[in-house]
């Protein structure tokens, strides 16, 4: 299934009770202050969309960011929400590629069969002449029945496991934070990278706000010396742009990805974890 879907595809489902829309939109990193792309969300949206926070549906129970929730925690909010499990998902963000993925993944990783990425997000849906409404938007509660998929994540052992056996993983991170040369924005953290992991910045994967064609992801991919016929694990600095990675991978045709959803934040904390410099 492509993930991705464009403005007419979805203009065409607007009124479609089954079909539920979400900006997933993530602040910026490094920009200060902070964006609030919440209150851009309220300012417009597409119409009917409900904002998916990312933060906020996060796991609370641990320091690590973006870790993803309880299967139980899930389904409350999404129901919440007014989403289930069975309906059709699209998903956006305001601009670029960066959090809309992390989304995706976290509803297809619970058990969401349908679900979407609006290609080129808000702006090419408003370049395709389609309107926005603005203010909160509010659905009927659902029935969002969660079930974690476990060959989808990937825990700090796991990764252990695969570093010691070859594994591919993927790092969504800089260049120059993969290689060591620039420090993470996290204070107290090494950059660097994991033993045998490959330097796959989730910028390379994008252009003009879209995600690649399929033959230069499988080209780029190709390049980098990944064969997507084999399992995948992705990771970056939190989980999210590791989504990015994942996003790429499907589209490209590749049959097993995992994402370590721990990602740097973790590994990098760990005393017994192994982290090479290149730079």
């Amino acid at each position: 299934m492509n993930p991705l879907v464009v403005p007419s595809w979805l203009a065409a489902r607007l009124d479609d009770p089954r079909t539920v829309i979400f900006d997933a939109t993530l602040p910026p990193v490094g920009v200060t202050p902070p964006v609030d792309t919440h209150a851009r969300y309220l300012a417009g949206h597409i119409p009917g969309a409900l904002f998916f926070d990312i933060e906020q549906l996060s796991d609370h129970a641990t320091t690590l960011p973006h870790m993803l929730p309880t299967a139980e925690a899930f389904a409350r909010e999404m129901s919440a929400l007014g989403a289930d499990d069975r309906m059709t998902i699209v998903i956006y963000e305001q601009e670029g590629v960066f959090s809309a993925p992390r989304a995706w993944w976290m509803l297809r990783t619970f058990g969401a069969r349908e679900v979407y990425i609006l290609d080129g997000g808000l702006r090419a849906w408003t370049e395709a002449g389609f309107p926005a409404d603005s203010g909160s938007v509010h659905r009927a509660p659902a029935n969002f029945h969660a079930v974690l998929d476990p060959n989808a994540v990937k825990n700090f052992d796991q990764i252990q496991q695969l570093i010691t056996k070859r594994g591919q993983i993927l790092d969504a991170r800089s260049a120059a934070r993969f290689t060591g040369a620039a420090a993470e924005p996290r204070p107290g953290i090494s950059s660097g990278h994991m033993p045998g992991a490959t330097s796959v910045p989730y910028t390379d994967l994008v252009d003009d706000g879209r995600v690649k064609p399929t033959a230069k992801l499988r080209e780029l991919f190709a390049g980098k010396g990944v064969d997507i016929q084999q399992p995948v694990t992705t990771t970056c600095g939190s989980g999210v742009t590791a989504a990015v990675i994942a996003l790429a991978l499907e589209i490209a045709g590749a049959p097993q990805v995992s994402l370590y959803d721990g990602s740097w934040a973790e590994y990098a904390q760990r005393p017994e974890a192994t982290i090479e410099k290149t730079c």
